[in-house]
């Protein structure tokens, strides 16, 4: 089996590189639907999440306020608190899935999407999360690009006033200052450039899939 981590600033394209990979017969594991999945109502990670930031954080329906979860991790600079509580569970489940998949498909190559793969060492003995990897893809693209996905994918659909876009422009600015190990690793990484196009995205994610081969 091999085990590939696949990572990138927020708006680098990371779950569109998944989506073609998973075309090619890898197997994607993605943390934000696991981290998702237990913030749910009834899961000890929501109940952890309610202990630490207090009731304010849960919306009418009991479900989390996710907005109001990133304004006090990115505004109020709570997101290190809220990782330590997220990123062990997230990080054993993946562990336990990828065992798993070691038995039953041997072969395989499984690829786990974080944007954090760098910076977490949450529940590993101070080791690097990067270490669990054979390889690491690293999807890059111009910082104002990844800002005006960020924005468009948080706008859903609808015209933004000008105040909300200036919002949420700075909200895409704090997050990626807060996202720097990226860059620093990108030496050890096999770079994916998302940044002129599907076509172009599709040409690198193939160069790439090749490299992942067993004859490589």
């Amino acid at each position: 089996m091999l085990r590939v981590g696949l990572t990138g600033d927020l708006g680098s394209g990371k779950s569109t590189v998944a989506r073609l990979l998973a075309a090619r017969g890898a197997i994607i594991l993605s943390s934000d639907d696991m981290a998702r999945t237990m913030m749910q109502p009834g899961h000890p990670i929501y109940a952890a999440i309610v202990d630490h930031f207090g009731p304010t954080i849960v919306s009418p329906d009991q479900t989390l306020d996710r907005r109001e979860l990133a304004r006090l991790a990115f505004t109020e600079g709570h997101a290190e608190e809220l990782n330590t509580i997220i990123h062990p569970a997230v990080i054993a489940e993946q562990a336990r899935q990828i065992e798993a998949l070691a038995h039953t498909t041997p072969h395989a190559i499984v690829v786990v999407e974080s944007a954090l793969i760098f910076t977490t060492t949450h529940g590993l003995n101070g080791q690097p999360w990067s270490k669990r990897f054979d390889r690491i893809i690293l999807v890059t693209a111009p910082e104002p690009l990844k800002i005006q996905r960020f924005i468009t994918r948080a706008s859903t659909g609808r015209t933004l006033t000008l105040a909300e876009q200036a919002t949420l422009e700075a909200d895409a600015h704090r997050r990626l200052a807060m996202q720097t190990a990226n860059a620093t690793h990108a030496s050890e990484c096999l770079i994916i450039s998302n940044n002129n196009g599907l076509e172009f995205l599709e040409q690198q994610v193939a160069k790439v899939w090749h490299e992942l081969q067993p004859h490589h």
